[in-house]
């Protein structure tokens, strides 16, 4: 186990809109071995679901080479689009998810569909907000304020 740990990347990740679409912004925190790095950045007016995919890619693309990594989120939605083949699917209908429903957010899974073919990546799914160590990492007000204050926010996304 202790091998494992010491060659695998633990990514962190969660998201949040604020009105949905409203203000919003997402947090990562990136851990390998003893190593950290936290990202964050918020937007004048987003979604949950363009926050949870921006924070996950944001996690993937931070990795300079291909790497083992374990991405916990509280979004099935994200989960969902890579396990179940969703994205996948949408991409090879032209970004459809039926004959009359366009799939929301084709750039996001566009760009997160690359960042997994670029690693070996696990998702593991944790219950919003529960408390749980790892998740609270990324929860911590810190992260979460400095995504999410307008101040600091950028462009619509």
């Amino acid at each position: 186990m202790l091998k494992d740990m010491d060659t695998t990347v633990y990514a962190f990740s969660d998201g949040s809109a604020i009105g949905n679409p409203g203000p919003g912004g997402y947090g990562v925190v990136l851990r390998y071995g003893e190593n950290v790095k936290e990202f964050s950045q918020g937007y004048v007016r987003t979604t949950n679901n363009r926050m949870e995919l921006l924070g996950a890619i944001t996690a993937l693309d931070a990795l300079k080479s291909r790497q083992r990594v374990v991405l916990t989120t509280d979004s099935q939605y994200v989960i969902n689009g890579i396990e179940k083949g969703w994205a996948a699917r949408w991409q090879a209908n032209g970004w459809m998810r039926n004959k009359k429903e366009r799939a929301l957010n084709p750039d996001m899974w566009e760009r997160l569909l690359k960042a997994c073919n670029r690693h070996d990546v696990r998702f593991e799914w944790i219950r919003g907000h529960t408390g749980i160590q790892r998740m609270s990492v990324v929860m911590n007000w810190r992260i979460v304020l400095r995504g999410v204050e307008i101040r600091y926010s950028t462009k619509d996304l």
